[in-house]
């Protein structure tokens, strides 16, 4: 498909995209009533999914980033404007994310789509809806990505696929965070992500995972060379990158798929921006914006949010489920 047009001009201010991410943390979104659904996995753990239910013919499965849950901003805002739009919505929680602890010592990683995969299969034999699409931000979109390259056949129900913001190069984008200017991005991402080591190594005293290596853990290569890669059995962090990344599966999406990147989105390097894999591809659409931030795309720094990124991705769901949503 060819590279769609940046139509994302925001307000001066946010042209700086540190401003433009940081900005949607601190929004606050309308909260949620959600219906959680608690499922259990073939390994003995569990998952927990919010809904919101609707009289709709479509479900949106939508996908949080690292360390993120339904409860993120991000998410809410997405969750809120497409219930306005009379959809259904299921959001993952994926392991340890949904405010308690998962029963594994492994939760979840970039490129672990089983989860995803067992939560379609619940949702179809649960539930009557015709269109299923998926969306996903940041290492969430990385799954949805993934997940829609490596499967050659997919639940027939699932119309089209977007995500938000993607490490589709996840040595690249490992890489960039480490840089100083994501000094404070990275901390949080790491003081999260170590909490939640050491009360597994309190339940678990006997694993692989060395406290020390989890401690002095500086970036993404120490964390993933200390936890995710002996856990889950890669060789290095570099084997679980590789292993990992979405970017080897977007030539192999057959279902309409959007990607929308910030090009000034710091988390991110040259190699995550697939522009060769859309020029080549029937299904794969990629929007790359001038600005952004990473998950900020917001418009207005002072008023009431123009909402661009859920409009885009509403618009991009309308044009690709089977049955018109208005007469839903």
């Amino acid at each position: 498909m060819p590279i769609l047009e940046n139509s994302y001009h925001p307000s001066t201010i946010l042209q700086n995209g540190f401003i433009n991410t940081v900005y949607r943390t601190f929004t606050s979104s309308k909260d949620i009533a959600y219906d959680r659904r608690r499922i259990f996995t073939k390994d003995a753990d569990f998952l927990d999914i919010d809904f919101i239910h609707q009289p709709s013919k479509t479900l949106v499965i939508v996908l949080h980033g690292l360390e993120g849950s339904s409860q993120s901003t991000y998410v809410k805002d997405l969750v809120n404007h497409l219930t306005t739009q009379e959809l259904a919505v299921a959001s993952l929680n994926f392991r340890s994310c949904s405010g308690e602890d998962n029963l594994k010592l492994q939760s979840y990683h970039s490129g672990k789509t089983d989860d995803l995969d067992t939560t379609i299969q619940y949702i179809s034999q649960h539930f009557d809806y015709t269109n299923l699409c998926l969306i996903g931000f940041s290492m969430g979109g990385s799954m949805v990505l993934k997940y829609a390259g490596e499967n050659e056949q997919l639940d027939i129900k699932i119309r089209c696929a977007m995500a938000v913001s993607v490490p589709c190069d996840l040595a690249g984008s490992s890489l960039e965070l480490s840089k100083k200017h994501n000094y404070i991005f990275m901390q949080r991402f790491l003081r999260s992500l170590k909490k939640k080591t050491f009360q597994k190594l309190v339940k678990y005293p006997n694993t692989v995972i060395k406290k020390d290596a989890v401690k002095n853990a500086q970036n993404f290569f120490d964390f993933d060379a200390a936890v995710t890669a002996p856990i889950f059995g890669f060789k290095s962090a570099q084997d679980y990158w590789e292993k990992n990344s979405c970017k080897p599966f977007l030539k192999h999406i057959k279902i309409p798929t959007l990607l929308i990147n910030a090009l000034d989105d710091s988390f991110l390097s040259k190699s995550c921006h697939p522009f060769e894999v859309a020029k080549t591809s029937k299904y794969f659409h990629f929007l790359p914006t001038t600005h952004g931030g990473h998950v900020g795309f917001n418009h207005p720094f002072i008023g009431q949010s123009e909402q661009w990124l859920e409009k885009k991705l509403f618009s991009f769901l309308q044009q690709h489920i089977k049955n018109d949503i208005c007469n839903q």
